[in-house]
């Protein structure tokens, strides 16, 4: 079995590839308020807890990409006689970059729409002992320097109960 934080990660990157669903979410925003956005693959969106300066440095990276990591684990033993009974985060850092400040900032938030509606439309057992209960935050940064021109982060945190 994978390290609890790996497999909770590859929880959250599975719900975002199958059947490429956050590209269909965003195609379907875009359509539906009439903004061109740029398109994400599945190879753009990856278990791994790489910064903008290490991610720019690969070249293997483009954007718009969803790069995806365990942040915290806590075994509350919530459930007695479990070997684990707890929580664990798992943060979801979106990116996303264009030569214009207001296309970075736009761009960024209607790829958070997308996400945070596919963890809303997911909430219930995502197997193995994991529950996702609805619960996410987000926290957005400045854009800064950088990819196309700017570019620009906001971080999804959602807290996985796993009991096994």
């Amino acid at each position: 079995m994978l390290p609890l934080t790996l497999l909770a990660a590859s929880k959250v990157l599975s719900l975002l590839t199958t059947n490429n669903i956050l590209q269909q979410t965003v195609s379907a925003l875009a359509t539906q308020f009439n903004v061109d956005l740029p398109s994400i693959s599945a190879t753009d969106i990856l278990v791994t807890p790489a910064g903008q300066v290490l991610s720019e440095n690969n070249a293997q990276l483009s954007f718009p990409r969803v790069c995806i990591y365990s942040t915290q684990v806590k075994n509350s033993q919530n459930m007695k006689f479990r070997s684990f009974s707890g929580t664990v985060q798992v943060a979801s850092d979106v990116w996303f970059s264009s030569a214009l400040l207001a296309d970075t900032d736009t761009g960024l938030h209607y790829y958070l729409e997308a996400l945070s509606s596919i963890l809303r439309a997911n909430m219930g057992d995502w197997g193995d002992g994991f529950h996702y209960s609805g619960i996410y935050d987000i926290q957005l940064q400045v854009p800064k320097n950088g990819g196309f021109g700017f570019v620009e982060m906001a971080k999804i945190t959602c807290s996985l109960d796993v009991s096994f």
